[in-house]
């Protein structure tokens, strides 16, 4: 297994759909409860009989909607292709009741519609408008960037626009992400060394980060809190952070894993914690406080201290607070493609690796204390 996500829409129960590869069987999609209070985990299974998953999203709007990047064979040629899918009723939201039986209720996915990409080319990755009402979605296919209008109740996709990649060299986007700030105009795409900012209702190029790793990019992620911070990661080992207005250095470099680095992706309630996975089978907890929304700690009001302590604390105030790396995580024995927060609990995060084995981790409590302390 390759793709994992939370289930975005479900802010109450804790939530993550992970899709498989399976060259022999059915693929499928299984839908992970986790129940917080008694650390058990339920899962559901939805059949995915189209092909391997090598991506998966799901809508900000509606719990049963989600997208899926696929593998399909047809002749000789192997196509990855997108679709949008509903899962049935009863699996919408996150129920804690687990199936007496799991194996004989196995359900299947209702097609909602293909992402037609017959002209385009291979299918990278789907990605929902952040805070939209779920109908529009960009789909990333070799060289080209896709915007879509899913129509009543998702069952048509239109193809409101598009831009392509010109020029030398292996054209293809390998990942995107669609910035949550800006009233959702813009988007930034990885294709080999090169990261990429644009405006969606231009489709046109904003930025350009050339060589900003020094093999391919995989993944790509925005800061929730500060609109032009952006961390990016790669086949160099490396996890950068840049500040789109400038885009000559990194603001910040990580270079904590030994190799390849799948996904980073930012707590979206506190910026300065970071999740990097990588092929080196270990998942990395970062907190890089210098550079999020908080640089600083909390500021403490002056009325409550006596001068003593309002000296001691103005020489506080005044330190920034370090980076460091909070916790490395090792109970993969594969390479780790995916980690993600829940989007329930910001306090909890979840891993994949190669071999299907998805773990699921909480913030250290010493440490999740100071953040909020």
């Amino acid at each position: 297994a390759r793709a994992l996500t939370p289930q975005t829409a479900e802010t109450d129960a804790i939530r993550f759909l992970v899709g498989t590869q399976s060259l022999r069987y059915d693929n499928q999609i299984h839908i992970i409860d986790f129940d917080d209070e008694n650390n058990i985990i339920n899962k559901n299974v939805l059949l995915h009989q189209v092909g391997e998953i090598w991506h998966i999203s799901t809508s900000p709007a509606d719990k049963g909607v989600l997208a899926t990047c696929y593998n399909k064979t047809s002749d000789t040629k192997v196509m990855t292709c997108a679709a949008v899918w509903r899962m049935p009723k009863e699996l919408e939201s996150g129920s804690h009741e687990s199936p007496d039986d799991s194996s004989s209720n196995t359900q299947t996915l209702e097609l909602l519609c293909h992402l037609d990409n017959t002209a385009h080319g291979n299918m990278a990755c789907v990605m929902w408008e952040p805070m939209g009402d779920g109908k529009k979605i960009i789909s990333l296919a070799d060289n080209n960037i896709l915007l879509w209008d899913l129509e009543e109740s998702s069952a048509k996709a239109v193809l409101s626009s598009s831009a392509a990649l010109e020029g030398k060299g292996q054209l293809k986007f390998t990942s995107g992400r669609w910035s949550p700030h800006h009233n959702c105009t813009q988007i930034a795409t990885a294709n080999d060394t090169t990261v990429r900012g644009w405006d969606i209702r231009s489709m046109r190029q904003i930025y350009c980060i050339e060589n900003a790793h020094g093999q391919l990019v995989r993944d790509l992620d925005f800061n929730p809190n500060k609109q032009y911070y952006l961390a990016s990661c790669g086949d160099d080992c490396k996890v950068k952070f840049w500040d789109t207005r400038n885009v000559t250095e990194p603001v910040k470099t990580l270079e904590e894993h030994s190799h390849w680095v799948w996904n980073v992706r930012y707590n979206h309630s506190h910026d300065q914690l970071i999740l990097t996975g990588s092929s080196d089978s270990r998942v990395i907890l970062s907190n890089m406080v210098s550079i999020s929304s908080e640089p600083f700690g909390h500021m403490v009001d002056d009325d409550e201290l006596s001068d003593q302590e309002d000296q001691h604390q103005e020489e506080k105030i005044k330190e920034p607070l370090q980076d460091s790396v909070i916790a490395t995580y090792e109970e993969h024995e594969d390479s780790v493609y995916a980690v993600e927060w829940s989007s329930a609990d910001p306090w909890l995060f979840a891993s994949l690796s190669y071999d299907g084995r998805l773990v699921i981790n909480r913030v250290p409590r010493a440490l999740k204390y100071h953040i909020l302390l």
